[in-house]
């Protein structure tokens, strides 16, 4: 049995669709990622499946049983569903312990494993009002798995957080699901929480779902030049304008664009198989190098990860493996 099932979910606003159609499943411990643009209809969507907005037409069922919305029950939300929002609130001047304390049922053995799992046993004796956000984020997220839920939805977890405390609550997410066996489910719009992380991911565009699949499908085989850019760099090249590439790649282009990521290009020696382009912008990222590259018909974007780096202006051959490039 699913834990989540999402069918055709539609919600009007302001004369136009904020999401069309939407439907999906979750099985438990299934780690799904929701991406999209701002404004594709993410958030609304997340608090749909938390019972805090009423869809116009479809349906939400958890372990098979419908989640009411707040037109139907009058207190929104679901038992068995936690929901973090972006704009989540503390109770202010408070010990962090009073403020768990009042929602806690946990035993004192159950508790101690929760605050472990959430890394904020060390904040236990400290107010509310001094904590750093990825603290209070944690906090929040402990308080609300005081009830033992079995689904947690976390909207933007990592947006306005340093890289450690965002490392840290990535490690914590992680935790919540192999320790204490919680299913979670997040919105995020930077590609690599969602790729690193997810075992499934839904796209996310103008309220409709326009792709879905695992990490890896929707990056390297995206429905679309929107998807594609969410999820980090690539070159669309038009064939009317790069023969020489698709013939190369032994590929017909039937009218459509071939997409290439950065990383799929590689430098080699002058071949019957290679392309010859001139350096023209060279950008250092720390782990890697990407070289803005001219051909003769337009430029491409390639990436370089070891060696020296390759000076502007200098000549270079490149070739790729053809399975590597994708039609759309």
């Amino acid at each position: 049995m699913m834990l989540l099932t999402v069918s055709s979910i539609s919600k009007l606003g302001e004369g136009d669709h904020v999401l069309k159609d939407v439907s999906f499943s979750l099985q438990r411990h299934q780690r799904i990622a929701i991406a999209g643009e701002t404004g594709s209809g993410k958030s609304t969507l997340l608090k749909i499946i938390a019972g805090l907005i009423q869809p116009d037409t479809g349906e939400v069922r958890l372990h098979d049983e419908r989640v009411l919305g707040p037109a139907e029950k009058l207190v929104p939300g679901h038992p068995d569903i936690a929901y973090l929002s972006q704009h989540f609130e503390l109770p202010q001047f408070l010990r962090v312990e009073q403020a768990l304390d009042y929602a806690n049922v946990l035993s004192d053995d159950s508790a101690s494993t929760l605050y472990e799992v959430c890394r904020i046993g060390h904040l236990l004796r400290r107010r509310t009002d001094q904590l750093s956000g990825g603290e209070r984020q944690r906090v929040a997220i402990a308080r609300l798995l005081i009830a033992s839920p079995s689904l947690l939805l976390l909207d933007e977890p990592f947006s306005n957080l340093d890289v450690a405390h965002k490392q840290l609550l990535k490690t914590v997410i992680e935790d919540i699901g192999a320790s204490l066996k919680i299913t979670c489910m997040l919105v995020s719009h930077d590609p690599a929480d969602t790729l690193s992380w997810a075992d499934h991911i839904l796209v996310m565009k103008a309220g409709r779902v326009v792709q879905q699949g695992s990490p890896a499908e929707v990056y390297s085989q995206p429905v679309d030049a929107y998807t594609a850019g969410l999820f980090g760099k690539y070159n669309l090249i038009d064939p009317a304008s790069s023969r020489q590439i698709f013939e190369l790649a032994g590929i017909k282009a039937n009218g459509k664009s071939m997409l290439i990521r950065p990383e799929h290009f590689k430098i080699t020696q002058q071949g019957a198989n290679t392309l010859t382009g001139k350096v023209s912008q060279v950008n250092f990222f720390g782990g890697y190098y990407e070289l803005e590259v001219a051909l003769p018909h337009g430029n491409i974007t390639l990436r370089k990860t070891t060696g020296d780096t390759i000076p502007k202006g200098e000549t270079i051959h490149i070739t790729f493996d053809p399975a590597n490039a994708w039609l759309i």
